[in-house]
């Protein structure tokens, strides 16, 4: 009798085009790695995705992109879900395990103009209450920090769909991350990137977080194989300032990680979200104590003040 084919291994994600990217971009470690590995991709429809129009606070904050993806997971329609790190909660969902983040692109957010649109040399370049859209929090505190002058408006969508109500003068400009707008193959629309200390970016932002169930060992084995360690430990480092914080992923907060050699520097911002209080925090330790070097920036910001700037009794 001739064996059965091994079963596909199956990747969930959200069905946005960017999504999507990111889901065939892991099948295509995999598939280097486990060169006999079959690898499929299973669409699912999130919370953030069905509701174009709200903010995401109103229904949930928190998971709004993931929840759904997860539950694939755990209910056994696909083996390993794919994230963009930035949007999944700190707090693991039980059964599951953030088994792999491969290396990470830019980490910094973009200002982008209307098409067609120059590079300009900084926000000074965008006129008096100018409308600025966006739907993060976190970008809306640190741009009024800098210009408390601008206009921000609410802005949902993918990506595509907010360039094309920027184009049809809806904005003045958006921010966006340049690593999306990297893998959609529309860096040409950056005109002006915004990087620490006028802009840190998200926890886990330009990384890839991939889950699997905590007792699938074989999945945790070949997941392992396009692990970046290094990424994986700056990661950890940004999600426990997080965590340490008690802040959702939609917060004023930021954070920003680099390697001098093999220690991890940590850099981590509150603000209120009116941007006119600002606090910051810096420490450095070695990979072996990433989580712990989060706990200390967050304990430092917290020593400062930052729960009241983030809403925290």
């Amino acid at each position: 009798m001739t064996p059965a084919p091994p079963r596909p291994f199956r990747i969930a994600t959200r069905a946005s085009r960017l999504a999507l990217w990111q889901a065939e971009y892991v099948a295509g470690l995999l598939r280097s790695a486990a060169p006999h590995v079959e690898v499929e991709i299973v669409h699912v429809s999130t919370t953030g995705d069905r509701d174009q129009t709200g903010k995401l606070s109103s229904f949930g904050g928190l998971g709004v992109f993931t929840r759904e993806v997860q539950k694939a997971v755990l209910d056994g329609t696909a083996d390993i879900a794919v994230h963009s790190l930035k949007d999944l909660p700190t707090e693991s969902a039980a059964g599951l395990f953030l088994a792999a983040v491969p290396a990470r692109e830019e980490t910094a957010d973009a200002l982008v103009l209307p098409a067609p649109a120059a590079r300009v040399d900084d926000l000074a370049t965008l006129p008096h209450r100018a409308r600025l859209g966006t739907g993060s929090l976190r970008r809306r505190a640190q741009i009024l920090h800098h210009r408390p002058d601008l206009q921000m408006a609410e802005v949902r969508g993918n990506v595509e769909t907010r360039l094309k109500k920027l184009d049809a003068g809806e904005f003045d400009a958006l921010i966006l991350a340049v690593a999306g707008l990297k893998r959609l193959e529309l860096a040409d629309r950056i005109s002006l990137e915004l990087s620490p200390p006028l802009m840190y970016p998200a926890v886990g932002q330009g990384a890839l977080g991939i889950e699997c169930r905590a007792d699938d060992a074989e999945t945790v084995e070949m997941l392992s194989k396009i692990d970046d360690v290094v990424t994986h430990s700056r990661v950890t480092a940004e999600r426990a300032l997080l965590a340490h914080l008690r802040a959702g992923c939609h917060a004023p907060v930021g954070a920003a990680t680099r390697m001098e050699g093999a220690v991890v520097v940590l850099e981590g911002v509150v603000l209120s979200p009116d941007g006119s209080q600002r606090m910051f925090a810096e420490r450095r330790d070695s990979t072996a104590n990433a989580e712990a070097l989060g706990r200390a920036v967050g304990e430092r910001l917290l020593q400062q003040g930052a729960a009241g700037l983030i809403g925290l009794p």
